[in-house]
């Protein structure tokens, strides 16, 4: 039987991107006559025993004219390959997507990993005027291709509402979190207390302002003022160096503070190995219409590792936390260090153990029965 071959491909995310190699690409290599390919920005290679084989694109900067000859890239890498699924995760190759498409046949899924006309309008990524013109013109371009678009995969439920140009073309496909063999706690103790000595806190993922990054660091100075056995460790790239500069000045005279990563990507498994090593996850998200509704994908990740977590007081989130025992929704700009110390001792986090519906084997059977359906 001839094998289904499938590209995922994006500008921005790296080749080894977790929800593009690790979750939709494994799953699908390990149906039956599929063949899966990756494209994204370069990035360490996995080994894995999947069939998978990656093609990393040119180096290039964020905002520069390298951005735009990625695209060629792209289309010479479908022209070699003639894919009869193409997975993209970036509105940047929509045109060229269909324009092959047209030539030479084959489905179109769209991964929306985010709301890009939200998140341009309401951040401050670009001045104030360009950042409309933007918005706009990729508004215009998600509209214009949705015609062509076979299927959309959302990665939050809150893009079926927030997206009138879906069409009733899509599966919410959540964030959650794939173990791989060696990232499989083996030794969590339920319910979880934590050391009354020693608390090593985590703040994993995008370093940025608006995740609240000196949210963070500022937490950790006030308990550790309180508690010298509390201590951070900072994992994760910050595409901003101006943001990196500030950090990197703010955590100079903090010993008990470790940053990882800051200007490189992170391997995503040693995310996950501090994870698992750590005793509190901190998620300090500022309030902010582009994220107040979507659900962190490290909120996956530390619930499904059993680590309690410090998440910034949201009721899109507290629902998870609240009903799982698993951490205490705070203000961060607002709390009072000793009170919280001595909650997080008092406290028993994860009572009934780690929530299964925190897994990525809940969407991979909604992703496997839309490629039967569709091959």
């Amino acid at each position: 039987m001839k094998k289904t071959r499938i590209l995922l491909s994006s500008v921005l995310k790296p080749v080894n991107d977790t929800r593009m190699f690790e979750k939709i690409g494994a799953t699908l290599a390990r149906l039956p006559h599929t063949e899966v390919h990756i494209a994204g920005f370069p990035g360490e290679i996995p080994s894995t025993s999947e069939r998978i084989t990656f093609h990393p694109f040119h180096y290039f900067k964020r905002i520069s004219w390298g951005r735009i000859k990625v695209q060629y890239q792209y289309w010479q890498l479908l022209r070699q390959l003639r894919p009869q699924l193409l997975i993209i995760s970036t509105h940047e190759l929509l045109f060229i997507s269909i324009f092959y498409k047209l030539l030479y046949s084959g489905k179109i899924w769209y991964d929306v990993r985010e709301n890009y006309f939200l998140n341009l309008t309401t951040q401050n990524t670009y001045s104030l005027f360009s950042k409309y013109i933007v918005a706009y013109i990729v508004r215009m371009v998600e509209y214009l291709t949705s015609p062509f678009i076979n299927y959309y995969l959302l990665a939050e439920r809150s893009y079926a509402t927030e997206l009138p140009f879906l069409k009733n073309k899509y599966i919410v496909l959540e964030n959650k979190f794939k173990p791989s063999k060696s990232s499989v706690p083996t030794n969590k103790k339920f319910p979880v207390r934590l050391n009354s000595k020693k608390v090593k806190m985590l703040y994993s993922g995008t370093i940025s302002e608006m995740y609240g990054i000196f949210e963070a660091v500022e937490l950790a100075r006030q308990l550790h003022q309180q508690h010298p056995g509390f201590s951070l460790t900072i994992i994760g790239y910050c595409a901003f160096p101006a943001t990196l500069q500030k950090l990197q000045f703010f955590i100079q005279d903090k010993p008990y503070i470790t940053l990882i990563g800051g200007d490189q990507l992170v391997p995503h498994q040693q995310v996950i190995q501090h994870i698992q090593q750590s005793d509190v996850g901190l998620l300090p998200y500022q309030p902010h219409p582009s994220t107040f509704n979507c659900t962190p994908t490290k909120l996956f990740e530390y619930l499904a590792n059993g680590l309690p977590v410090l998440v910034q007081q949201n009721p899109y989130w507290a629902n998870r936390v609240h009903q799982y025992q698993a951490g205490i929704n705070l203000n961060f700009r607002t709390f009072n260090a000793q009170d919280l110390i001595e909650q997080l001792q008092k406290k028993a986090f994860f009572p009934r153990g780690i929530p299964t519906e925190m897994f990525w084997e809940t969407e991979e059977s909604k992703l496997i029965q839309l490629f039967t359906i569709s091959f």
